[in-house]
């Protein structure tokens, strides 16, 4: 650093500021001064640096292991790592400070001691700054290197101006001649083992020394630094003019160009000092190596400092020829080699007991892997082994070559034609193979070729030729014909050797399904094995129902159940509830079929009856929610015009964009929610949300005039744990409900068809009266409730419709001449009121003359015993069908009656139709009712609910 002053009297001068290099190195760590009051310490390996702020001049440094020392012009701190046994950790925090003003010209770190340098004088303290040991020497001291050592038993070796080196250790007041030289020490070095000790003169002379024998070993000039190898004993290097050497053994050293002193060597890293910088210079250990190639070991440890891929190959190579295995092995490893590897284990494994012979055949092997086949030839023949000079001949198709080698066996020789006719094979000329093969009577081998040529027809002239007793060419032929997918030509493959099982597969991958059932009728065991596959056919076309049935013949009702349950559940996990509804329902049926063919009533097989009506009540709430789920998801933006509409805000998240309308009317959908809110009191079927249900209800609701049901609603609704999307509108529309009338609009409360009690909207009973308990019958298109009254025929009457239609019969050879059938007739007692148009032939003597001994009373009113028996209902805990006689039955027209033959083992139920002006539809496949009109609606010209055709009956 140039500093310029100039003065009054008008000189100027020009000053050069110098300042020395404040440094210490311990191995990878190395520590130096920076900004004159900073301390950077570097890891010389991971090249990671930390810096410590001294706020002060830093006069001398010095690091050891896990030490750090730094003298200050006032005082001493001494730091340590905080995880001392992490080579690569490099935070460092205060142990101790000696707060004292110490005057030397070297400070030297140790475990739990201070060494301070004073010219001749080595003065040892403790961390707390008390002097503990002094050793006064012959001469000034030129350098120090700390050795290590178990801590406050440490060493230091320490070279004097006289030559003289001295070896001290911290626990011991006296010092130890080592080794004495006739110049000035420069720089000294002691090997891992701490069996050789290099020295640098100041004459730039570097002496390695023999510490037990103290005799020189060997001279190198021209060197300013020297330092061992910490990974291997027997190397070092050193440095000067202008170069660097590496040095192994008693081996010439070997120089490479470098600037600096060297301060470190670690494995194939040198560490150099150039001016204040170390840097890390990566070198070769290649040419020690081959100097250590005889010495295999040597030589795998000098390598395993860093050599090139080539360097481990050469390594590799020259312990095979030494047969030193373990180290050829190890060099492999290196290079990933696995074919020697896999020789060398070979080797290993197959020889018990080492001889020249088995020595010969191992280098014959080496030396064919490496190319040179006529020598390993002759290492073969010199082991008594001439069959592995035939393999390798052969297997370089040098057939002659192979020849000179083969004995005069018979089976050898025949070996050897088959090995050149393979050969022949696979030279491009495999149609002369075939007629080879053929002829030699290898038809498997033959038939391989034909196969991989994909020659069909010449296949199937080689099939019709063969024996059927030839069972494994024959299946070879066959296995070659489905892969080439002649399915034609494999059924009479397998036919010719009556495999009637693989006959089977062959059906079910063509597809051949009559044909596969054909074969399971004649053999009953293939049943199995035709219907499943059958079966998931099916189900993988969407014939659900067809792979159900095809599961059940081949007797898998598991399988069946599971696929089914697999797709319902699939279903619920994408919102698609309709065919949720749809699987549940086949569902119902199997469990169906299984109560069925269970015996009637045992536990088995009322199980599956009750799971059946639990699946069926599913299939309903999913089919119905289905149409709910799909409504509020049509919904895109929330109405904002009046206070009534903010009361009905659905948040925008949860709303999609299916479609822009809905297919229903409010009332429907007012129904659809109002069954699904009664259906899921107990609990809900899983993906079924009660809080969309709801809403919808409570939505509609509020369109219609249910007032007072909405209110309860959102009662509901504040009791349930409500996305905060939904908060709200939901609490908006309690806030809006309640400036509404404490009422529903009578138009929308329902009606009791047989005890004619009007039912609330909310209905704590579900959904059936709350006086009578009849269950509601319910059209599955807008969810209205039918005017459809169940009954029970008493015992003894076997066809209904035959003993109605004879009714029929007799009212149309009654004569009506003179009954007038415009004029109203109104009837009024104590307990009624009737208005009748027209004549009522049931009233007339002909009917008192008829029908004297029936249950109807000349006087009834109504005219109608049905209705009489309605009528006389007597309240009940229990629900229980209305009982009709023979007598009543005679009394109704066909039309009225709803006939619904359920399967066994249910039971046949009746309906009789208050209003015959309203047709009724039911399905025949399903059993759901429907207005006439609504089901003959459906574009698709299938039931809505179970997606059969229409096969109905209309009423």
């Amino acid at each position: 650093m140039s500093k310029a002053v100039g003065s009054q009297g008008g000189s100027v001068a020009i000053y050069e500021l110098t300042f020395s290099t404040v440094h210490s190195l311990y191995k990878e760590r190395y520590a130096f001064r920076e900004n004159m009051s900073d301390v950077i310490i570097q890891h010389l390996i991971t090249e990671e640096k930390v810096r410590i702020k001294c706020r002060d001049l830093v006069k001398k440094l010095a690091i050891y292991k896990n030490r750090l020392a730094i003298q200050l012009p006032e005082r001493v701190i001494i730091y340590e790592l905080t995880k001392e046994l992490d080579n690569t950790n490099m935070h460092y925090k205060v142990k101790e400070k000696i707060n004292h003003k110490l005057d030397c010209t070297l400070i030297v770190v140790c475990s739990e001691n201070l060494v301070l340098c004073q010219e001749k004088r080595l003065q040892c303290l403790s961390f707390n700054g008390m002097m503990e040991r002094e050793w006064a020497l012959d001469s000034s001291i030129r350098y120090i290197r700390a050795t290590g050592g178990p801590p406050e038993r440490e060493g230091l070796l320490v070279g004097l101006k006289n030559g003289q080196i001295v070896q001290i250790f911290i626990n011991n007041p006296f010092p130890i001649n080592v080794i004495k030289i006739s110049n000035p020490v420069r720089c000294l070095d002691i090997s891992i083992l701490r069996r050789k000790l290099a020295v640098v003169d100041d004459k730039g002379m570097c002496s390695v020394f023999d510490l037990r024998t103290k005799q020189l070993l060997y001279q190198e000039p021209n060197a300013n630094s020297v330092s061992w190898n910490t990974h291997f004993d027997d190397m070092l290097s050193y440095s000067g003019a202008g170069s660097l050497s590496i040095k192994a053994g008693d081996f010439p050293a070997h120089h490479q160009t470098l600037q600096g002193f060297v301060v470190g060597f670690c494995g194939a890293k040198v560490f150099c000092l150039q001016y204040n910088s170390v840097t890390t210079v990566e070198v070769s250990q290649s040419a020690p190596m081959y100097r250590y190639i005889e010495k295999n070991m040597e030589a795998y440890k000098t390598a395993c400092l860093k050599v090139t891929e080539s360097d481990w190959i050469g390594l590799g190579n020259s312990a095979l020829d030494y047969m030193n295995l373990e180290i050829a092995r190890k060099a492999f490893i290196r290079t990933k080699n696995w074919l020697f590897l896999e020789l060398i284990q070979s080797y290993i494994r197959s020889t018990t007991t080492q001889s020249k012979s088995t020595e010969l055949s191992l280098m014959g092997d080496v030396m064919a892997f490496r190319g040179y086949f006529a020598e390993a030839a002759k290492l073969y023949k010199q082991s008594r082994d001439d069959s592995k000079a035939v393999t390798m001949y052969t297997d370089l198709q040098m057939f002659e070559s192979a020849q000179e080698y083969t004995s005069a066996d018979s089976h050898t020789k025949s070996q050897l034609t088959k090995k050149r006719t393979d050969w022949l094979h696979n030279s491009n000329e495999p149609k002369a193979a075939v007629e080879m093969y053929l002829a030699s009577g290898d038809t498997v081998k033959a038939i391989e070729i034909i196969g991989q040529n994909g020659w069909i027809d010449m296949l199937m002239t080689v099939v019709r030729q063969l024996d059927r007793a030839d069972r494994k060419a024959l299946t070879l032929c066959a296995d070659i014909l489905i892969k080439s997918k002649q399915y034609s030509n494999a059924v009479e493959v397998y036919k010719k050797i009556g495999d009637v099982q693989n006959l089977a597969m062959i059906y079910i991958k063509s597809s051949q399904w009559q044909e596969a059932f054909r074969l399971a009728d004649d053999y009953p065991h293939l049943k199995q094995d035709v219907y499943v596959p059958y079966a998931i056919w099916l189900a993988e076309n969407d014939r659900f129902v067809e792979a159900q049935q095809a599961f059940h013949r081949a007797g898998k009702v598991t399988e069946a159940s599971l696929v089914l349950q697999q797709l319902m559940n699939n279903a619920i996990n994408e919102n698609r509830f309709n065919d949720a509804s749809y699987y549940c329902w086949i569902l119902a049926n199997q469990s169906l079929d299984l109560a069925k063919e269970s015996t009637p009533e045992t536990q088995q097989s009322v199980n599956f009856i009750n799971r059946y009506h639990d699946l069926s009540k599913t299939a309903n709430i999913y089919y119905a929610y289905h149409n709910i789920h799909r409504y509020i998801r049509r919904l895109k933006q929330p109405d904002r015009p009046s206070t009534r509409a903010t009361a009905d805000l659905v948040a925008p998240q949860c709303l999609g964009s299916e479609e822009p309308f809905t297919a229903f009317f409010p009332d429907a959908l007012f129904n659809m929610a109002r069954y699904l809110f009664h259906s899921t009191m107990a609990s809900a079927p899983e993906g079924v949300s009660k809080v969309i249900i709801l809403y919808a209800l409570a939505k509609q609701g509020r369109n219609l005039g249910a007032f007072k049901l909405v209110r309860h609603v959102y009662e509901k609704l504040h009791k349930m744990h409500v996305p905060i999307r939904l908060q709200d509108a939901i609490d908006m529309g309690d806030l809006t409900i309640r400036a509404k009338p404490f009422s529903d609009s009578e138009d929308l409360l329902s009606l009791c068809y047989r005890c004619s009690t009007t039912n609330p909207l909310y209905n704590s009973n579900g959904n059936q009266c709350l006086n009578c308990n009849q269950p509601f019958v319910y059209s599955f298109a807008t969810f209205d409730i039918l005017p459809l009254i169940e009954f029970e025929i008493e015992e003894g009457i076997s066809d209904v419709m035959s003993l109605v239609n004879q009714k029929s019969d007799l009212d149309s050879n009654f004569n009506f001449e003179g009954m007038s059938g415009s004029e109203w007739q109104e009837e009024k007692a104590d307990n009624y009121q009737a208005l009748k148009l027209g004549y009522d032939y049931m009233s007339t003597q002909y009917n008192n003359e008829e029908f004297n001994n029936n249950d109807m009373s000349p006087n009834d009113p109504t005219g109608d015993p049905f209705t009489a028996t309605l009528a006389s209902y007597q309240e009940s805990e229990s629900y229980r069908p209305v009982r009709v006689s023979r007598t009543t039955l005679q009394r109704m027209k066909p039309s009225e009656i709803i006939v619904v033959n359920f399967p066994p083992p249910l039971t046949i139920k009746y309906y009789r139709n208050l209003m015959p002006d309203i047709p009724i539809t039911v399905c025949q496949s399903c059993f759901k009712f429907f207005h006439s009109d609504e089901f003959e609606m459906q574009e698709t010209g299938r039931c809505p609910y179970c997606r059969s055709s229409h096969q109905r009956s209309h009423h």
